[in-house]
Parts: C-alpha cells; structure tokens; sequence
C-alpha cells in the first residue's frame, strides 16, 4: 500500500505516519520497500495504526506506546497492569472533575455577582 492509501484507510495525516515510521511506532515489519525504493506499507499496518489510535484516545502518550512496543510483545498479566492503571488514572480526573462541577453548581447556588467586584454579594 502506498503511504496515502494507508493515511486514507485509517485517517490520519501522511505526516503523522512518517513520525510514527521516523519515532519507531510504526516498526520495519509493517514497512516495504519497491524496486525504486519507495515505501510500500503490508496490510497489517492497518490494524497496528488502528491499535495505536485507540491507545492515544484513551490517553498514552507516544513515549509510552513507544515503549509498549519495544518490548515486542506482553504477557497477559502485564497487559492487564498496563490497563488497570490507565483506568485508575482516568476514576482519578473523574473524580476530580466531578468536585469541579460540584463546586460550581454550589457557585450557582451561592447567587453570586461579580456587578460589584468578582466574589462580592
């Protein structure tokens, strides 16, 4: 597949793509290459930029999926750490988040005015 099949197929940027490649997300099994040189992308690539999209959604950051995939493969208790601790990270900023709305709706209910200076009533 040429690069801009591979972008189209799992939208996302040509460029993005090449940082992947450049950064060593995107790994030289999933990485061909022609008679002139020119990259040619495997099937498979599909699947892994669809794995790595999830795992930005649901907040890793590049230098973690980085470091996910040098280690070339995980046990499934490895794995299910890996998990249980993005779930415990994203119950804490629920958590949080949730004080913040409190907070502000007791605001609302404060019927505070800022006519007269911020905080004042």
């Amino acid at each position: 597949m040429k690069i801009s099949e591979v972008a189209n197929s799992v939208n996302l940027p040509i460029s993005t793509i090449r940082y992947y490649e450049k950064i060593g997300i995107i790994t030289d099994e999933h990485v061909l290459r022609d008679q002139n040189n020119y990259r040619k992308y495997a099937q498979s690539i599909i699947q892994h930029l669809a794995v790595v999209k999830q795992c930005v959604a649901v907040g890793f950051t590049i230098h973690e999926i980085q470091s996910m995939i040098s280690k070339n493969g995980f046990s499934s208790k490895d794995q299910a750490s890996i998990i249980q601790a993005r779930i415990s990270e994203i119950e804490e900023v629920q958590k949080k988040l949730e004080n913040s709305k409190q907070t502000l709706y007791e605001l609302l209910k404060s019927d505070i005015t800022c006519e007269d200076g911020f905080g004042k009533y």
